[in-house]
């Protein structure tokens, strides 16, 4: 496949906001286990391992090419992992099961609290009253990420095709 082509994804399939993503080994990881496919979405040339599973897919240099790209190929059988509230948003709303980097699993019933907490961070750090960002990356995280990706993938395949 060529880097950057829609090459119609089916089935059970993992997108991954690929720029600073801190748990790509583990997507590999449960992609080969569970043999699915994975499409490291990138505006920046990554590594992505030889597998016929797994492709890269280079997009623009544009501010939210990569965001587009998940977005316009995300649906009811991708599971998208991303740290971006505002893409998780976009990918719920068209039946993704959406994974942040830490584990944290957004859905309809939760992703409005998420983008409104976003907005007032974005508020505050605007006024100075915080400064700062989330908390470093940590071991649980990982663990709670890789846990929550394997639930995702035995949920989808228990729904009908």
């Amino acid at each position: 496949m060529a880097e950057g082509q829609d090459d119609g994804l089916t089935g059970i399939h993992i997108l991954v906001d690929g720029d600073a993503c801190p748990v790509k080994e583990e997507v590999y990881k449960v992609a080969r286990r569970h043999a699915l496919a994975v499409r490291l979405v990138t505006n920046t040339y990554i590594r992505v391992p030889p597998d016929p599973l797994f492709a890269r897919v280079l997009v623009g240099a544009g501010f939210d090419a990569a965001d587009d790209w998940i977005a316009d190929h995300a649906g009811n059988r991708s599971i998208v992992v991303t740290a971006d509230i505002l893409l998780a948003d976009r990918c719920v709303k068209v039946g993704a099961t959406v994974i942040g980097n830490n584990g944290r699993q957004f859905d309809a019933a939760s992703i409005g609290n998420a983008v409104a907490t976003r907005a007032l961070m974005a508020d505050l750090r605007a006024m100075d009253q915080i400064s700062g960002g989330p908390p470093p990356f940590s071991k649980a995280d990982r663990s709670r990420f890789l846990s929550a990706l394997d639930q995702a993938v035995v949920r989808l395949r228990r729904l009908p095709a």
